[in-house]
Order: C-alpha cells, then sequence, then structure tokens
C-alpha cells in the first residue's frame, strides 16, 4: 500500500485525498488551520468553463463540472453543489467580445444560448429589468456554485469513513524531509515529522512555504478577489449572475455573495477589512440596483480571497520534475476542477496512469 501525505484540505486536498484513498493508499491529510480554512471558504465558488481558453483548458473545467454532477450517483445527493446556470450581460463595449465567447463556447459543445427578456423574468423574477436595458443575455444551463467547506467537508468524512484516511489539522508543513533526490516525508512547525512514498502539495496559495528548497518553489502569480455578503435578505436569486453592475449568487439562508471585478483591483493583500467600509457598501448598493426587493441593507461580512495561481495562470498537476515523491496540484478554478483532477491524480499515483488531459499542465514547464 503506497503510504501518501496530502498538504492542505481545501476542495483540491479533500478531492485528491478522497481519490487516494479509495484507490487504495494510505492517506493522511495534514492541514494547516481548519478544513477549508484557506482560499476555498473564500470563494466566489462558480463552477464554470465559460471563458478559459484554449481548448485543453477548458476541457479540464468540463471535466471537472461533470465529475461534479456525477457524485450525485457516487453520494446519493450533493448539497454542496447547486445547479440552475448562470446568466451574463455586458454593457456595449464588451458585448462583441462576450457574443465571440458564447458562439466560440457552443461550437465546443458547450451549453450556451442567447435568452429573451421574458426568459429572464421566469428565471429571475426580482431582477430589476433596467438593468439589462436592451443588453443581449447569455445563460449557461449546465453552469453553478459551489459550498466549498461543505463540499471539503463531505469529500474528507467520505475519505476517513470508507477507507481509513487520517485528517490532522493544525499541523502546518514547513518543510519537505529529503533522502538524496527523494522526498521521504514533511516537518511540521511543532518538529513532528510523518513519512510517505509520496506527498502531494494541494496548499494553494501557500504551496511555496512545505518547503524550504527554493529549487522546489513554484512560481506563483497570486490575485486578489473581494467578497460581500449580506444579510438573509428578500431576494429569490437561484443562481450566479453576472451583471453590468455587480455579480451576485445566492449563499443559503437568504444571503447574497457579492463581486465586482473592478473592486478587485483597488484591493491588495493586506487591505483591512470591515463591512463599512466604503467599497462593501458600493457593491450593496449595486445589488439593490440588481434586486430592489433587498431594501436598504448594510454589508455582514467581506473578505478577500488571494487566489492560487501559478505563474502562467493555468494549472500545474503533476510530479515535480528533478526529484521523486513529490506531487504538486495547484490551480486556480479548483472549485470548478477538484472533483476531475483528483481521480487524475488518483490514477497517476496509485494506478501509474498517465492522464492525458494533463499533459499541457505539467510543473516541468517552468522548470525546464
Amino acid at each position: 500500500m503506497i503510504k501518501t501525505i496530502v498538504i492542505g484540505a481545501g476542495v483540491m486536498g479533500a478531492s485528491v485525498a478522497y481519490r487516494l484513498a479509495q484507490a487504495g493508499a494510505e492517506v493522511t491529510v495534514l492541514e494547516a488551520t481548519r478544513v477549508g480554512g484557506g482560499t476555498s471558504g473564500i470563494s466566489f465558488a462558480w463552477t464554470n468553463a465559460h471563458n478559459k481558453p484554449p481548448k485543453p483548458y477548458h476541457d479540464l473545467n468540463v471535466a471537472g463540472m461533470k465529475a461534479h454532477a456525477a457524485l450525485a450517483d457516487e453520494f446519493g445527493a450533493t448539497p454542496w453543489w447547486h445547479g440552475g446556470g448562470s446568466l451574463e450581460w455586458e454593457a456595449e463595449p464588451d458585448r462583441a467580445a462576450q457574443a465571440a465567447n458564447l458562439e466560440q463556447l457552443r461550437s465546443w459543445g458547450y451549453a450556451a444560448e442567447w435568452v429573451t427578456l421574458r426568459q429572464v423574468e421566469e428565471l429571475e423574477p426580482d431582477i430589476d429589468p433596467a438593468t439589462i436595458g436592451d443588453a443581449p443575455v447569455a445563460f449557461f444551463a449546465d453552469e453553478g456554485w459551489l459550498d466549498p467547506v461543505v463540499y471539503a467537508h463531505a469529500m474528507l468524512s467520505a475519505a476517513r469513513r470508507r477507507h481509513g484516511a487520517k485528517v490532522v489539522c493544525g499541523a502546518r508543513v514547513v518543510d519537505l524531509i529529503m533522502a538524496g533526490d527523494r522526498v521521504t516525508g514533511v516537518r511540521l512547525a511543532d518538529g513532528t515529522q510523518y513519512e510517505a512514498d509520496t506527498v502531494v502539495n494541494c496548499a494553494g496559495r501557500w504551496t511555496n512555504e512545505a518547503t524550504h528548497e527554493a529549487g522546489l518553489h513554484l512560481p506563483l502569480a497570486p490575485t486578489v478577489g473581494f467578497l460581500v455578503f449580506t444579510p438573509p435578505v428578500a431576494a429569490s436569486l437561484g443562481r450566479v449572475v453576472r451583471t453590468t453592475v455587480v455579480h451576485a449568487r445566492p449563499d443559503g439562508a437568504g444571503r447574497l455573495l457579492l463581486h465586482w471585478n473592478p473592486t478587485d483591483a483597488t484591493m491588495s493583500f493586506d487591505t483591512k477589512l470591515s463591512p463599512s467600509m466604503p467599497e462593501a457598501r458600493d457593491l450593496v448598493r449595486r445589488a439593490r440596483q440588481l434586486l430592489p426587493s433587498i431594501g436598504e441593507v448594510e454589508p455582514e461580512a467581506v473578505r478577500i480571497a488571494i487566489r492560487p495561481i501559478p505563474g502562467d495562470h493555468f494549472s500545474a498537476i503533476g510530479p515535480m520534475p528533478r526529484t521523486s515523491g513529490y506531487y504538486l496540484a495547484v490551480t486556480h478554478s479548483g472549485v470548478t476542477m477538484s472533483p476531475f483532477l483528483g481521480a487524475a491524480v488518483a490514477d497517476e499515483i496509485v494506478r501509474g496512469r498517465q492522464r492525458a488531459e494533463l499533459a499541457d499542465f505539467r510543473p516541468a514547464r517552468f522548470f525546464n
């Protein structure tokens, strides 16, 4: 039985751990804080392959969407995943690009179509039609959103109960243990050591903190995402909507989760956060334009996510070159791709099958 350590218990680490354990590996998950306590728990969590060229990267995301749907057969229910598709309309300067993207997606077999204002009103009756005006509206039927922490907990619970995996929280990995050019385990901040045949690093933006060896550091280009949460409000929003005033989705118990790309650009990694900050109030004001029924409401919470993006903005999945026993699984869009990537990583590590879908996304490209 291959002994594996998975670093990180977000959506990627949980998916990888579940599939490794299911495939017969002895799995120990080491998480620095708590399950979903990193970027996974601070995510807009839109599952999509919406505007993700080139085709191989698009295909990875589609595979992730299909894997999410397939979990219903395996688990009986998937309360962590919410379908319903997504709606999108753009301001005039961006409509040509929107139309070109929609046609590209349709040529790739993706569910993408134009819908009428009447159809929008049937899907989302609380949206003020004035915010749409004469804008063409696109609908992407297979998209949805995820409760990332609920998902990660479900995968890890299944890994433990069904397959004997161990999950250790409060276990911050600070270095790899090496024997020559082979990784043989990890060392924690408190000095505890764990041995393994293979270490799989799913630590996202903290990937490089797991080793002092600079030659094993992955080039990263993290970006900031600013999210605002409302209290429970009187709106029946049922899906992801990306509009000319705000991006929004439901977040359970009547709350809305709000995001706006231009606001991201005003934030830094160390921005001091408060629900009363002007940027948060602005997003709620924008949401009120879109959904007047929410009334006068103040932000309940704000968060900043530091997205774990490899240096060229594409996934880094595979063995680290010039060493053995060390495998990386680091990506943006982990919320979408994680159930597929978990199975693919298990195939490669436990079953020795090279997954062709990952050929363009190997970490080796950064080290040649």
